[in-house]
């Protein structure tokens, strides 16, 4: 039977209940049995949604989408390494936060959810704004007062009601948890529904490859969700039989806000708090994920690792990349610095694949402020 989890009193509750914490305060997961009827997968069009077996929504009337397509994934030379890139920003808010938008708010609609609440320092929100405008949901958005214009922009272009907190990322989520004992959370970081959309990264790429898993997956990691998605993914494709293998997640943090990274170098079961400073990759800015020890636990299953990037290797790889023809926002541009990092120890032959997860368009002021240092 498909249900919810507490992943700290093995609590159990029907997918059909609108709640997003357990009632001990801890995290749920979805328990549910994903499946790849491939001959079916391939007569539906490009996107996310074909894989509608492994996707957690009842009925198909509550399916909230903009047709969105199949990100490119291409090749991209370092110094006569290739990396395969999936162009995550080309999705319709400009971000990869679209997967799990779509999805859970696909989910709101089937519990006939009216209202919800989300914090972000600026891509989720923009997401679930845009989804809930075009499900016909409101939305309460809080993010930090620091949040670039551009995303501040495209929330309130949407019909969001926009919350600017003064103080930092944290005291924004402070805010929207206390808003969402009246209202329902949709939150990229506390709500399952959420990893429900970004595991269908892992669907793509693997589909992309002709259903042949790569040797390692390298991310950047915030909160974790991206990174979260894709091990749910890959383990529901080994799970079916599809892959016979999961590859090495490799999870980028700014070095100036690292709490998994240090952790993980220390060999914590747990994330350890930390007195984070400011980075330019806001979107991965995170001083506490909620869930931090998952993140660990995951890449510790996979074999993976973390590598940490400093500002000046943020800043060298956005204008190294924007000289390729990308426009990223600083955050994806981490990526590019770590996967620098990761390939001076990586195999020859090894098939790597990343991400460029948010367009540039929505940070140009500090991008120009970077160019012209």
């Amino acid at each position: 039977m498909d249900k919810l989890i507490c992943r700290s009193c093995n609590g159990e509750f029907s997918l059909s209940e609108a709640i997003w914490r357990c009632e001990c305060g801890g995290l749920l997961d979805v328990d549910f049995r994903a499946s790849f009827p491939i001959d079916k997968i391939n007569r539906r069009p490009s996107g996310f949604w074909r894989y509608r077996e492994a996707i957690p929504i009842l009925d198909d009337k509550n399916i909230i989408s903009f047709n969105e397509e199949f990100t490119p994934m291409v090749p991209l030379d370092f110094n006569g390494k290739e990396v395969l890139i999936k162009l995550d920003y080309l999705f319709p808010t400009g971000s990869f936060k679209d997967r799990g938008a779509s999805i859970l708010i696909s989910k709101v609609k089937e519990l006939r959810i009216k209202r919800v609440v989300e914090d972000s320092s600026g891509n989720a929100g923009s997401a679930i704004a845009a989804y809930c405008a075009k499900a016909g949901i409101e939305c309460d958005i809080f993010v930090p007062d620091y949040t670039p214009p551009g995303k501040i922009a495209q929330i309130e272009s949407y019909g969001a009601r926009l919350h600017r907190i003064p103080g930092t990322r944290e005291d924004a989520a402070h805010s929207a948890l206390r808003a969402a004992k009246d209202y329902y959370y949709a939150s990229h970081h506390w709500n399952p529904f959420f990893l429900q959309g970004t595991k269908t990264f892992a669907f793509e790429v693997a589909e992309q490859l002709d259903w042949i898993s790569p040797d390692s997956v390298i991310v950047p990691v915030g909160s974790g969700s991206l990174l979260l998605g894709v091990y749910k993914g890959f383990n529901e494709l080994l799970n079916a039989g599809i892959i016979d293998r999961i590859p090495k997640l490799i999870g980028i943090q700014a070095a100036n806000c690292a709490p998994v990274a240090i952790s993980f170098k220390e060999n914590s079961n747990d994330v350890y708090e930390i007195d984070k400073k400011e980075t330019i990759a806001e979107g991965i800015s995170i001083a506490a994920p909620v869930r931090g020890k998952q993140v660990l636990e995951s890449v510790k299953n996979c074999g993976g690792k973390f590598i940490t990037v400093s500002e000046e290797e943020i800043k060298e790889s956005l204008r190294w990349i924007c000289r390729k023809g990308f426009f990223i926002e600083p955050t994806s541009a981490a990526t590019i610095a770590g996967i620098n990092k990761y390939l001076k120890e990586s195999s020859p032959d090894e098939v790597i694949v990343s991400i460029f997860t948010g367009h540039g368009l929505k940070t140009t002021e500090k991008i120009l402020k970077i160019l012209n240092e």
